[in-house]
């Protein structure tokens, strides 16, 4: 079965709030055995919303639409539903009293627009919401069936999850599962030419590769009858990849992060650890504090931007600074070594760079960064070019601190 998605809101449109919901229904719709080929994003006006739908309702076996079901005059997604799929609307009794009960719970006054959220289509599935304001719809037509949901994502999921999720298993008997592999180290080309062959002999399951910044994934999904056989259909590639890829996956868990994954790693083997940043002025700390647990292994960040206070926080040599300069193996080397030795720590990273888009040379360009890693006295220092703008390049730089700060703990043990 098909399924397609209607964003409604000026808002999106404008770029003032990031449509999360996109991303969330085509994971879980996904997740139900359900392709989707078409999302669209249409503005709160009547007869560009009614087009949308009408057009959606042709194609697609099943239309999902977030948004415009509050209580102002341009909330209007119920209203042009209805009058699409040729249903009237009427006051459902049990949704007016969720209303009721909803105001007098918080103590605020309940005024006459609010009541449009209690009108629903003739014939239509309600769907309760105890997070907001606004019930669910759906719409079964013989064209299609259509599902109205609230816009905002706290709201929304719980509504799908509990209520639309069990509607949609209902109507297909094929179960998507995928499992995604995460590895660092590794370039997209190089990655996507280690896994060319399967790529190319793939059926079910199907691979597809996706470059994050200082990361490669590598998504293996298939269908089956069951979630249990989708995932046996998974479990022999993604154990291929690990084979092929080796200590560069750092994970095949969803959810878990490269930090996460960091912090694990430097508690399973009883290590402490501190950052000694320059370019990146925190961001590397902020990366592992991100991670539950970091409270176990992160012991201090000292961000020495300029050169005294390299020198005085974290004992870079005066000298040094003045022969090599404060973007340089050297001086990364020294504040990885008096990081570690400031805050007591087992493992130390460093970070020094030009971030630009000033301050770059022939010499010494922007976008080049070296990174110090300290793990038990030994002392690993590498030389990276990024490209990008400043935001990018200092990305990019937490990225590459991370996964150094990991191989150097691992190559340790």
């Amino acid at each position: 079965m098909v399924v397609e998605f209607i964003f409604v809101g000026t808002e999106l449109l404008l770029g003032n709030i990031v449509n999360t919901n996109a991303a969330y229904l085509s994971e879980k719709c996904a997740g139900q055995g359900l392709s989707c080929y078409y999302q669209t994003v249409v503005g709160d006006n009547e007869g560009r919303l009614t087009g949308v739908l009408q057009t959606a309702m042709e194609r697609s076996d099943i239309v999902i639409l977030s948004g415009g079901l509050g209580p102002t005059e341009d909330d209007l997604t119920k209203e042009v539903a209805a009058k699409v799929c040729g249903k009237a609307l009427y006051m459902h009794e049990p949704s007016r009293q969720a209303l009721e009960r909803y105001f007098l719970k918080r103590g605020i006054e309940l005024t006459d627009n609010n009541w449009k959220q209690a009108m629903i289509p003739e014939g239509a599935i309600v769907l309760e919401n105890p997070n907001g304001t606004a019930p669910g719809v759906i719409i079964e037509t013989k064209k299609a069936k259509v599902i109205l949901l609230p816009g905002p994502p706290g709201e929304l999921c719980p509504m799908f999850e509990e209520s639309v999720a069990p509607y949609l298993a209902r109507l297909t008997n094929t179960v998507i599962f995928s499992q995604t592999v995460k590895i660092c180290g590794v370039g997209e080309s190089k990655a996507e030419t280690m896994v060319k062959d399967l790529i190319d002999a793939q059926t079910n399951p199907t691979l597809a590769t996706y470059a994050k910044t200082g990361e490669v994934h590598i998504r293996v999904t298939a269908s089956a009858d069951t979630e249990e056989n989708a995932m046996k259909l998974t479990a022999p590639v993604v154990k291929e990849l690990k084979k092929r890829f080796g200590k560069a996956v750092y994970t095949a868990e969803e959810g878990v992060t490269l930090e996460m994954a960091v912090t694990e790693l430097l508690k399973s083997r009883n290590l402490t650890v501190t950052c000694a940043e320059s370019c990146t002025g925190g961001l590397l700390s902020g990366r592992l504090i991100n991670a539950a647990g970091a409270s176990d292994v992160y012991k201090a960040g000292f961000v020495t931007y300029s050169n005294k206070a390299k020198h005085k926080w974290i004992g870079v040599k005066k000298s040094t600074l003045k022969k090599y300069g404060a973007v340089s193996a050297e001086t990364a080397r020294e504040m990885a070594e008096g990081a570690a030795c400031a805050a007591k720590a087992d493992a130390a990273v460093s970070v020094t760079g030009i971030a630009g888009p000033d301050g770059g040379t022939e010499e010494k360009p922007v976008g080049l960064v070296y990174i110090g890693c300290c793990v038990k006295g030994r002392v690993t220092v590498k030389k990276y070019q990024f490209s990008g703008n400043r935001a990018k390049v200092r990305e990019s730089a937490v990225a590459a601190a991370l996964t150094l700060l990991r191989k150097c703990v691992l190559d340790a043990s």
